[in-house]
């Protein structure tokens, strides 16, 4: 299985939802989905999650996090990962081609003035969870390949460097920065 499958999933999760709902109610309804699947085919999703989520393991995006959460730790960035992911495939694929569009997405621009934090946490174990729940028995170690890319050869950012933000991330700074940089 390849990641349209994860796709059309998290599409399928939100269109049973609210307009307005978090990361976390997408993830729980893709948990329900996913449990009324045969034990293999919930396996067969755990390989298509693992690669969203690592291929969105990106300094340019754990700076954009870092400007719309306020921070990022490392476990903030898979969360805010988590909800990029739950946002769907366009909003992702646009996110990775240019982090700074993701200064025009509505849920950026709201938590832009109410300081909220976009987190997606529930995301992050969706298929562990509902595998859980079916055979009653922990995903199988082998469920996935593939690590989280080294950043630290790519890490040549200073988070506190605003006029590099701004240079990086023009809109992004715009909505998140204060003046004085």
């Amino acid at each position: 299985m390849h990641t349209d499958a994860a796709w059309r999933l998290i599409d399928e999760a939100r269109a049973g939802l609210p307009q307005h709902a978090g990361a976390n109610d997408v993830a729980a309804r893709m948990e329900a989905l996913l449990t009324r699947r045969w034990p293999v085919d919930i396996l067969g999703f755990a390989q298509p999650m693992w690669d969203l989520f690592v291929n969105s393991c990106r300094v340019d995006l754990w700076v954009a996090a870092y400007l719309i959460n306020g921070g990022a730790s490392d476990d903030g960035f898979d969360a805010f990962r988590g909800w990029l992911i739950a946002q769907g495939r366009t909003t992702y694929e646009r996110a990775l081609a240019s982090p700074d569009s993701l200064a025009g997405h509505p849920a950026v621009i709201e938590v832009a003035t109410t300081g909220d934090d976009l987190w997606g946490e529930d995301m992050i174990k969706v298929v562990w969870r509902a595998y859980e729940t079916v055979t009653g028995n922990a995903l199988p170690d082998d469920a996935t390949t593939g690590a989280h890319p080294d950043l630290d050869p790519l890490w040549d950012f200073d988070f506190d460097d605003d006029a590099e933000i701004r240079r990086r991330l023009p809109r992004l700074a715009d909505r998140f920065l204060r003046d004085g940089a």
